[in-house]
C-alpha cells in the first residue's frame, strides 16, 4: 500500500534549519493563499489527489510554523525583541489556522458524504472554479504563463495543472504550457469564459 506524501512528512523528524524569518514567513504566505482555494477544488472535482497535496501543505504549515516558533524562542532577548517576535508569531499562526480549515475541508472526501451543499456555494460565489484544457489548435501551447498575462488580462488564476499523470500546484509565471494541459483555475465566469476560448483555439490571443 502507497503512503501518502503528507503522511511521510508527518512522520519527518523536524530539524532546525537557520533560516530567514522573512522567507519563512513568505513560504506560509503562499501557502495559505493556494490552500484554500485547492480544498475547494477538491471538493468541487471529487478529487483525491489533490485532498493529499491539501494535506501535505497542511503539514508543511505546521512544520514552518514549529520552525519560526523556534527562531523567536533563539532571537528574543530583550523585551523589545520579545514583543517584535509576538508580532510576527501572530501573523504565523494566522496562516497556520487558514491551513487547518482547509485540511477540514478536504476532510470531507474520506467521510463519503454526498450532501451537495459545498459544491453549490462554491458555484454560486463571485468568484467561481473550473477545468479548463489546452487544446491542440491553442496558441497558448509553448508559451509561459506570465508571458500570456492571464491574469491581468483576464483576472484568472491558475491553480493547478494536471499534466499525463502528474499535477504542478501553484505554477510559476515560467511555466510553459503544453497541449492537452488541464487547468483548475479560479475566477470569474467572465474571465474563465474569454480564457476558454483562447485556451480552445478561438481566440488568437488573450486582450
Amino acid at each position: 500500500m502507497k503512503i501518502p506524501r503528507w503522511k511521510k512528512a508527518e512522520f519527518e523528524e523536524i530539524e532546525y534549519e537557520p533560516a530567514s524569518i522573512k522567507e519563512i514567513l513568505k513560504e506560509m504566505k503562499s501557502i495559505s493563499e493556494l490552500i484554500v482555494d485547492l480544498a475547494y477544488s477538491a471538493i468541487l472535482f471529487h478529487n483525491k489527489e489533490i485532498a493529499e497535496e491539501v494535506r501535505y501543505l497542511e503539514v508543511r504549515m505546521d512544520k514552518l510554523n514549529y520552525m519560526i516558533r523556534m527562531m523567536a524562542m533563539l532571537a528574543a532577548r530583550t523585551p523589545e525583541d520579545a514583543e517584535q517576535m509576538a508580532g510576527i508569531l501572530q501573523v504565523a499562526e494566522a496562516a497556520e489556522t487558514i491551513s487547518n480549515a482547509a485540511g477540514d475541508i478536504v476532510k470531507i472526501l474520506s467521510l463519503k458524504l454526498e450532501h451537495p451543499i459545498l459544491p453549490r456555494l462554491i458555484k454560486e460565489s463571485d468568484e467561481v472554479i473550473k477545468k479548463l484544457s489546452v487544446d491542440e489548435k491553442s496558441k497558448a501551447i509553448g508559451r509561459k504563463i506570465g508571458e500570456l498575462h492571464i491574469a491581468s488580462e483576464t483576472g484568472v488564476r491558475i491553480l493547478a495543472i494536471r499534466r499525463k499523470d502528474r499535477w504542478i500546484y501553484g505554477p510559476s509565471p515560467e511555466v510553459r504550457l503544453r497541449a492537452n494541459d488541464s487547468l483548475i483555475c479560479i475566477g470569474t465566469e467572465e474571465g474563465l469564459q474569454h480564457l476558454k476560448k483562447f485556451l480552445k483555439g478561438e481566440l488568437e490571443v488573450l486582450e
